[in-house]
């Protein structure tokens, strides 16, 4: 068994592709449009080579509120090089983090979908570090 991706049904798919591809450095590997079904799916990798699995956006073109449940999905999750200058460039592109990396460790942020995903620093905590030892958590995650 091989895990293929998990899909997220997005409601604004310019402002989800903001977030995965530009903010969180995501890649699109393919985008299919279709216009008799009236929806897109666009899938994301990280572009490692070791890392085939992807995530789907699906846009529904004509939903117009919010989904229910984004918490009931559970979360993401990214393994990442330098979890404070993440949290920091994310949260200078108005991301609220949830909860901050106190850690070193690991940090909660949403997407625009209310989806949580968890980052992760990869290998060893990095040192406590201020504004985010002492920083609270907010929301849910």
């Amino acid at each position: 068994m091989r895990f293929l991706h998990s899909m997220i049904r997005v409601l604004d798919l310019d402002a989800s592709l903001h977030f995965y591809v530009d903010l969180l450095g995501l890649e699109v590997v393919r985008r299919s449009d279709y216009e008799k079904g009236r929806f897109s799916l666009v899938f994301l990798s990280t572009g490692q080579e070791d890392d085939n699995a992807t995530i789907e956006l699906t846009w529904n073109w004509d939903q117009t509120d919010p989904y229910p449940g984004g918490r009931n999905f559970g979360h993401l999750a990214f393994a990442v090089d330098d979890i404070y200058a993440l949290c920091e460039n994310l949260q200078a592109e108005g991301v609220t983090i949830l909860r901050p990396p106190r850690d070193g460790r690991m940090a909660f942020i949403k997407s625009p979908d209310g989806i949580s995903v968890e980052l992760l620093q990869a290998g060893e905590a990095l040192p406590l570090k201020e504004p985010w030892r002492s920083m609270e958590s907010t929301g849910t995650w």
